[in-house]
């Protein structure tokens, strides 16, 4: 018997999309039973019900036991074995229904709340922990779950290892945004024997210090093949973070959260009265729709949905003005008066809105390890820097500045008459990487040191814009004020975030890309204060395209800003090529705009009116992959953004001996196409709609070429 049961359905507009259950034994114990798009059927719950199995929280204190033959697995934590229910609140928000249950270790007087918020018309559930010491002596806390879910492989007959695969998405620099999908068995995790017993075995990934996702985003996905659903998952921080599947008695876990102590040297002690709060993470679940959508599809769907409701509101991603930067194969970090004046005339012919002057205008020379002044270069600008932003003013343009507010170089003469505590310590000593010294955001001088720049650089200069970058990665930590360098790092992270906040609450028209070397920091904690992302630093256009079409995984297309970069030694198929690539996000221009000759410099401009004929629908825009999720190996890459009654498709030819690709168009199967070619407009290459079998034909007769296309639908009885 049951002491309570909620079960909330996971919407998908006006129907069912999926449901989570929660259950409460009459011994008190509370457990998450079900998350998923399937219904949820009891008697495949593969457990006898007890505090370990199914629970809805892990919690780890020091001096506990472990309930489990664990190894390094994340399961069987204690005091969490001991929670019991207390009392729960069932709300509905702006945003939904919030479902809080709080749980108490009687021995420690520990108080664990779970938040669950709900999205009306949204398959996902958003979650965190709060955990309160209400006992009387202090508690060291090394690890807790923002999102506990057991029995992932319960649908369905055949063994875990056989019907389950995880989809992981690779990060780098110069290759972002890079998802394998494989089962258990070729990562290495093999189900040993037939029982309920659980191997030591876990698949574990994560990120450690001031780069949120330099290794993988902060993402995973788990399909169960025979049954035909999946769950997807982000984890909402900026700092160090970490997830893991395995197996548990028989059936397949997944833990979510911040950092810990084990994988981030993260501990926390509380004491009598104190509390802490986990990082927030989200899932959304999604099944093999009518619509042909993969289950993939409607998670990433649903999510894309999730980032919009959870963004802060900004002109920004309504208007999403075209953006021309100085530095991807262009000026490259070396500005000057002369070098610019050129490039603004240019940009603004082409149809940009937004010009940003990025690196190196603070410096006469080499800067990397000297930054932190922020003063404009009298060498570079003789005129004064006036000049250039006065010159994008009179061009229609807002005009933009390379900022990097979180480091401050060794070099840097500030950075000998502040004291260590502005900046992250470990043994007594700074930390360094790179050249750099890392800004602690805790410390209301620092604080203060980057309002004064930023009011100065606003005020002075007219910004609209500014690009706020970071460059290394500071590590685990600082030690300065915290009982380990891991809560040190995690304080920073959140007196960063409120930092931006107020930021944004002073100049609310102010438009900040977030940029981190490329994509070394898309995390939604980020990006739901950012209006744009930097997606890569790739500098190959054709590799780029491999990036834009997997980036609306991680970013919504109208944040995610695609480098376009045409060069004057460009042929037409690798100018149109670099202009597809940003069509589907937000378009971010550079290269040698000013030395292209006039049919390539037409071909820009063409590229920018044809986006601005649509992008006010991208806000709305769910994207779709006909062909896959691609790699760098991939032969044909296709993109689809579907918006109201049409359906945009990117596609691009790269090293492939074939010349047609077969596009299928199964996700509008129950509505009549016609197709156009929206760009180039220079008719290359054949395509014709085979509406009987829901497929595009598509002829691109040279390598390395690319288009895009419009797909109409409407009723067929129209």
């Amino acid at each position: 018997m049951s002491q309570y049961q909620w079960r909330v359905a996971l919407m998908n507009g006006y129907e069912e999309a999926g449901s989570l259950v929660l259950d409460v034994s009459d011994a008190g114990t509370v457990h998450l039973l079900h998350c998923s798009s399937l219904p949820f059927d009891e008697t495949s719950l593969p457990y006898e019900r007890s505090a370990r199995l199914f629970r809805l929280v892990e919690v780890q204190l020091t001096g506990e036991d472990r309930e489990s033959h664990h190894d390094v697995k994340h399961i069987g934590s204690q005091p969490a074995g001991r929670l019991r229910y207390v009392r729960h609140r069932d709300e509905t928000r702006t945003q939904g229904r919030l479902l809080e249950i709080d749980q108490l270790d009687a021995v420690t007087g520990l108080l664990v709340t779970s938040h669950l918020q709900f999205f009306s018309a949204l398959p996902v559930v958003r979650s965190w922990t709060t955990v309160v010491n209400q006992g009387p002596a202090a508690q060291t806390l090394e690890y807790v779950s923002s999102f506990a879910l057991d029995g992932l492989a319960k649908e369905g007959t055949l063994p875990w290892d056989e019907k389950m695969q995880l989809g992981v998405p690779h990060n780098a620099w110069y290759g972002e945004v890079q998802w394998c999908f494989s089962s258990f068995p070729a990562l290495g995790f093999f189900r040993l024997d037939t029982g309920t017993s659980s191997s030591t075995k876990r698949l574990s990934y994560g990120s450690l210090g001031t780069w949120s996702t330099a290794q993988w985003l902060p993402m995973g996905y788990l399909e169960n093949l025979e049954a035909g659903a999946g769950i997807a998952w982000q984890i909402e921080h900026n700092g160090s973070w970490h997830w893991e599947v395995s197996d548990d008695t028989g059936d397949i876990y997944l833990r979510l959260s911040g950092p810990t102590d084990q994988e981030s040297q993260w501990s926390k002690t509380l004491a009598p009265g104190e509390q802490f709060t986990s990082v927030p993470v989200a899932l959304s679940v999604g099944r093999s729709q009518s619509n042909a959508l993969t289950p993939f599809e409607s998670t990433m769907r649903a999510l894309t949905g999730y980032r919009r409701r959870i963004r802060r509101p900004h002109s920004d991603t309504a208007l999403l003005p075209v953006i021309f930067n100085d530095y991807m194969n262009c000026l490259n970090a070396d500005p000057t008066t002369e070098k610019e004046l050129p490039l603004i005339q240019a940009a603004a012919r082409a149809g940009c809105e937004i010009y940003c002057v990025d690196a190196g205008w603070y410096a006469d020379g080499d800067w990397w390890d000297s930054v932190g002044e922020w003063l404009p270069s009298s060498k570079r600008f003789p005129n004064g820097i006036e000049e250039v932003f006065s010159a994008i003013q009179a061009h229609g343009m807002i005009p933009g500045l390379w900022l990097e507010l979180e480091v401050m170089g060794v070099h840097c003469p500030l950075a000998s008459r502040v004291p260590d505590n502005w900046f992250f310590c470990r043994k007594g000593k700074r930390v360094i990487d790179h050249g750099r010294y890392q800004l602690d955001y805790r410390h209301p001088g620092v604080r203060a040191y980057a309002d004064e720049i930023l009011d100065r650089l606003i005020s002075q200069y007219g910004l609209g814009y500014i690009k706020m970058d970071y460059n290394i990665n500071a590590g685990v930590g600082t030690e300065l004020s915290a009982e380990s360098a891991g809560d040190g790092l995690l304080q920073h992270n959140r007196a960063y975030l409120d930092w931006l906040e107020k930021v944004i609450d002073r100049y609310p028209e102010l438009i900040i890309e977030n940029c981190s070397s490329g994509g070394m920091r898309m995390d939604y904690a980020l990006l739901s204060r950012h209006s744009v992302q930097s997606v890569s630093d790739q500098t190959d256009y054709r590799k780029m395209s491999v990036i834009a079409v997997n980036a609306p995984t991680a970013v919504t297309p109208e944040q995610g800003a695609i480098w376009a970069y045409p060069l004057a030694t460009d042929d037409m198929h690798a100018v149109s090529y670099n202009m597809v690539n940003a069509l589907l996000g937000r378009v971010h221009l550079s290269g040698q705009l000013a030395q292209l000759d006039t049919a390539h410099f037409r071909l820009v401009q063409e590229a920018i009116t044809v986006y601005k004929t649509f992008r006010a629908g991208l806000p709305e825009a769910v994207p779709y992959w006909p062909l896959g999720l691609p790699n760098f190996s991939s032969e044909w890459l296709c993109l689809g953004l579907r918006m109201d009654d049409s359906l945009y498709l990117a596609l691009w030819r790269q090293d492939s001996i074939e010349s047609e690709r077969v596009i299928p168009l199964q996700a509008l199967q129950d509505r009549a196409l016609q197709v156009e070619s929206l760009y180039p407009a220079q008719e290359e290459g054949a395509w014709h709609l085979n509406v009987q079998h829901q497929q595009l034909h598509v002829s691109l007769p040279q390598r390395y070429s690319a288009r895009l296309f419009r797909v109409q639908t409407f009723s067929s009885q129209e």
